[in-house]
């Protein structure tokens, strides 16, 4: 596997060996092992997710204030932007994000670790979504902060007419958002 880290440094993109010919590909979706030693951490994932999703579908930026959970998530199905905001207020990248394009095509992954806010738009006609967390979801202590903060400033693809989730409606502003320390 090849791991590139972000303009956030701890952000990475996960980049899988995919062996492919004219049958098909296959390809370790995830090894805990090779994980741990190609990222340097020691996280355990306790909680596999799918969600699938309809183009023009943004879901985020969702956190857990507490029981923060790390995100090793990836898209089997149709191709999404996909984006960490860092809300670690000691951090010297606090409230700049990162964005990447997960596709069926590029098999790429991304390390999203404790400490994010996340969220994502489904460019194209729908989108199978998975996710592995470090921590169960907690929703009492979900959060959210509105997709379109300019605070944030997220340039999210020009075509995306979102459509949100009650919730994710609800978002509250950068400013006003519970963050790390």
């Amino acid at each position: 596997m090849k791991v590139t880290p972000t303009a956030i440094p701890e952000v990475l993109i996960i980049e899988p060996k995919v062996f492919g010919d004219a049958r098909g590909f296959f390809y370790e979706s995830f090894n805990q092992k090779a994980f741990n030693e190609s990222t340097g951490t020691n996280y355990q994932f306790v909680q596999d997710n799918h969600s699938r999703s309809a183009k023009g579908v943004l879901r985020g930026l969702h956190y857990q204030i507490q029981q923060p959970q790390g995100k090793l998530v990836r898209v089997v199905r149709g191709a999404v932007f996909d984006v960490a905001v860092d809300i670690r207020k000691s951090s010297p990248t606090f409230g700049n994000w990162i964005g990447v394009e997960l596709s069926e095509e590029n098999h790429r992954q991304m390390w999203v670790p404790p400490g994010f806010a996340h969220g994502f738009v489904v460019t194209s006609e729908s989108a199978d979504f998975l996710y592995k967390t470090t921590d169960y979801y907690a929703p009492e202590y979900e959060r959210c902060i509105a997709w379109n903060d300019t605070s944030i400033g997220i340039q999210w693809p020009a075509d995306a007419v979102p459509q949100l989730s009650a919730k994710d409606m609800l978002g509250k502003s950068f400013v006003s958002a519970d963050v790390f320390p």
